[in-house]
């Protein structure tokens, strides 16, 4: 049987994984790189950043640039509408036609779950931004957030910032006092922006708008929650809730076979916010275990390269072979399991 190379690529607002598997599912070649949502770039700049990541994995491959991949996935964030899809694939071949015979594109989100499992899941994205997706096994989805800062991202690196901004904003002001002390978040806030006063951080948020830079801060609010300050120890508390939120939204239509699989409902965490999960944690089994009649959930993170999932995507709708091993894509690093859980994480 021929080899076939088949291209994924996993983008997100702020970085982008490309690989190029073949047939017997061995990675080529991979690059990395910056952020390839399209809605925020614009499709010009999207389709740029991908031909540059797909060049890169050839070059690294070996493989010449005039030899088209046999397919490509493009999981990307910022692609939820069928339309714009067709519109980004399109323009991609149209622009570079050595790129690759055929591309599919769908949501970051479709892409995570498409590497734990072929018969769907849920991913809960927590980066930058947020999304939460529900794949049941006949195809159906179900979408909770992923509407971008203005209308959503709870539970998101850049929510947690603007949280932690809203709450010293309303203290400095006297308009509500924070639930605990906010200087050294204030502090924090300072450094990050090089500000010394409120009106100075107006123009990161209005004029010289960067998401990713204002979620950023998110990073050294975990380092101050870990050091015991309890506002920043708060925000991430919230933050927890509002993930095992869009967990419980999404999880009210999941299919029978995947609530009643070993574990219960099998969530894929994807996104830096997660690695500060033992902040997480003890708003998110609060949420759940006040909120809801879950019963079950195993938190689970990708043990593989970003874009495996990209790459199996391609392979599945486009029809072309590629060996896979699910099991060794994923761990289990929480089961959650009603009653046996209390809000600090202990049995």
């Amino acid at each position: 049987m021929p080899s076939y190379l088949i291209g994924g690529i996993e983008g997100g607002a702020t970085h982008s994984h490309a690989i190029i598997m073949n047939s017997e599912g061995i990675i080529v070649g991979d690059a990395k790189g910056a952020g390839t949502n399209h809605q925020l770039l614009g499709m010009e700049r999207c389709w740029e950043r991908i031909a540059d990541l797909i060049n890169q994995s050839k070059s690294k491959a070996g493989i010449p640039l005039t030899t088209p991949l046999h397919g490509l996935g493009l999981s990307l964030s910022g692609c939820e509408q069928e339309k714009s899809n067709q519109e980004l694939a399109r323009g991609l071949q149209q622009r570079y036609p050595n790129l690759s015979e055929k591309v599919i594109v769908a949501s970051d989100t479709e892409g995570s779950v498409a590497a734990t499992s072929n018969k769907g899941g849920v991913t809960c994205i927590a980066g930058t931004g947020s999304n939460t997706l529900l794949i049941n096994p006949d195809g159906t989805k179900v979408q909770c957030g992923g509407w971008g800062n203005l209308l959503g991202d709870e539970g998101s690196a850049w929510k947690i910032s603007h949280r932690a901004v809203k709450y010293c904003f309303d203290d400095l002001d006297n308009f509500e006092k924070p639930p605990y002390p906010s200087e050294r978040v204030w502090a924090l806030v300072k450094s990050h922006f090089h500000i010394s006063t409120q009106a100075d951080i107006l123009a990161s948020f209005y004029q010289n708008f960067d998401k990713a830079h204002i979620a950023h801060l998110a990073k050294g609010l975990s380092e101050l929650a870990k050091e015991g300050d309890a506002l920043a120890k708060e925000i991430f508390r919230e933050a927890g809730s509002d993930l095992a939120r869009g967990i419980s939204a999404v999880a009210s239509k999941a299919a029978n076979e995947l609530i009643q699989q070993e574990g219960g409902l099998h969530v894929l965490c994807v996104g830096s916010v997660w690695l500060s999960w033992e902040l997480l944690r003890p708003g998110f089994i609060s949420w759940l275990r006040d909120n809801t009649d879950i019963q079950q959930l195993s938190l689970m993170r990708l043990e593989t390269e970003m874009g495996v999932g990209a790459t199996y995507l391609a392979s599945d709708r486009l029809g072309l072979p590629l060996e896979r091993d699910y099991s060794k894509n994923y761990r289990v690093f929480f089961k959650y399991q009603r009653g046996a859980c209390s809000a600090n994480g202990t049995s």
